[in-house]
């Protein structure tokens, strides 16, 4: 068995990792968007490094565009196999990747305005709606904890990660020349004691894993201190300056955090008596599929459903879908929060609010989380003065603040209290992905110190035969 990594390799974003056995099956693990990767990112996410055509299977972690955005694209490339995932990711992969289409066709009729003024050659989206339509026919979703025969010598099976609504880590058993290898894939891996999804589960002993290394050199703040420091950047921005706090937050899962913390707030009567909206058709569409998939849920939420039956909405929280009720967003003038799509602030609705409001220094953009340095996300979080948004340069001057503690990614120790289910002398080998390359190298630090020995940072491309 032979494995390639074709994407999140000493980056971030664009998971896909092809698994070549001895009889020339070939099986991908995820297969994601690259994001924020500036003007390379059009061409890393039109073209694979291998032929769509010749993939027999694809196994998907879950639900989150950087692990299975590029499935249209794959589809529409000659890809004709099953795509294996649990029953929630299947779920929200309808509603994720037809965001994605739509966004991509409304942000190139955008682009295609200003490039048909100067003569530009016109764009054309990676994938379309019609595309999604074709993929979601190839899903296949199944349970937890239930191995899934994926044909006579692959078994696959799911154990919750933690990470977001319906997100696996990938456990493969193969046999081949009469020998059975045991691969796991972490997908991503979620945090210890959050307030919605249950914590990460252990998997069973592995021969090769596969795992993340997002935030491998740094530690979260507690919850506690993560939902004082929310309220403080409500009141002082929404009642002392009396501006709007802006944040940027993937619809599924982050945005899902924000509205349940700000929902116990108002319970508790703390909130300032402003709006908040949640403007994003996406975030409203999978809220609702967050609602049917309570078997997710941890007892902590669970328990506070008992006294508030919907924990995602409140007094003065509206949901917007309408593009014309989006752009008056921007008209309005009194305190307010904003919470909009893409976390990374790299494409949809959120970049036109930043746009709006990052030069009027009343405001605050709140950063919630990971975003790839390139992106626009990234520049905030870097502290840049300047930023281009849509090709003109804007004056940073709202206050940028970042809270990483509403991650959807566990920190260091959260990484390596995840594998202390394994035996490090059993794994004959660590790949590290999905992370920047001076944070695997941290990483792989911390893991050798956890008794783990043969750690491998693969860059993209590389090919590596299992032994």
């Amino acid at each position: 068995m032979k494995i390639q990594f074709w994407g999140a390799a000493r980056t971030v974003t664009g998971s896909k990792h092809l698994i070549t056995t001895d009889d020339n099956k070939k099986i991908l693990l995820d297969c994601g968007f690259f994001q924020g990767r500036g003007s390379e990112t059009d061409g890393l996410n039109r073209q694979f490094g291998f032929d769509p055509a010749s993939i027999d299977y694809l196994i998907l972690s879950h639900a989150h565009i950087d692990h299975s955005g590029s499935i249209p694209n794959l589809v529409k490339q000659g890809f004709k196999g099953d795509i294996i995932c649990t029953k929630a990711t299947l779920d929200l992969c309808k509603i994720m990747l037809t965001d994605s289409a739509h966004i991509q066709e409304n942000d190139v009729k955008y682009l295609n305005k200003r490039r048909m003024k100067v003569g530009q050659e016109l764009l054309k989206p990676i994938f379309t709606e019609k595309d999604v339509e074709q993929s979601m026919k190839l899903f296949v979703g199944t349970n937890y904890n239930l191995p899934y025969t994926v044909y006579e010598d692959l078994q696959v099976t799911f154990t919750d990660s933690g990470h977001i609504l319906g997100s696996a880590g990938v456990n493969i058993e193969l046999r081949e020349n009469k020998k059975t290898t045991k691969l796991f894939f972490s997908g991503d891996i979620g945090r210890y004691g959050g307030s919605i999804l249950r914590d990460p589960q252990p998997f069973p002993q592995a021969d090769y894993i596969i795992g993340e290394s997002t935030y491998g050199d740094r530690l979260h703040s507690d919850i506690i201190q993560t939902e004082q420091q929310l309220f403080d950047v409500i009141f002082n921005t929404c009642i002392t300056k009396k501006g709007k706090v802006i944040i940027p937050a993937f619809s599924l899962g982050r945005t899902q955090e924000l509205v349940y913390a700000l929902d116990i707030m108002s319970t508790k009567k703390m909130l300032p008596q402003i709006n908040v909206y949640v403007d994003s058709p996406l975030s409203v569409n999978a809220t609702s599929i967050m609602k049917n998939h309570p078997e997710c849920f941890n007892e902590e939420i669970l328990e506070y459903m008992k006294k508030d039956a919907n924990p995602f909405g409140f007094d003065n929280l509206i949901y917007i879908q309408d593009v014309i009720e989006s752009k008056q967003l921007n008209e309005h003038k009194e305190p307010c929060i904003i919470i909009s799509a893409s976390g990374m602030a790299d494409a949809g609705r959120i970049k036109h609010h930043i746009k709006n409001n990052i030069s009027d220094p009343k405001n605050t953009v709140l950063i919630v989380g990971y975003a790839e340095p390139n992106s626009l996300g990234g520049k905030l979080r870097a502290g840049n003065k300047k930023v281009k948004i849509f090709g003109i340069e804007h004056a940073v001057n709202a206050e940028v603040i970042i809270m990483d503690s509403y991650s959807a990614h566990g920190d260091y120790k959260e990484m390596i209290r995840y594998y202390a289910c394994q035996d490090p002398v059993k794994v004959k080998q660590l790949f590290l992905v999905h992370g920047e390359y001076d944070v695997q190298l941290n990483f792989k630090e911390k893991l050798r110190e956890a008794g783990f020995l043969n750690i491998t940072i693969p860059e993209q491309g590389d090919e590596i035969e299992l032994y």
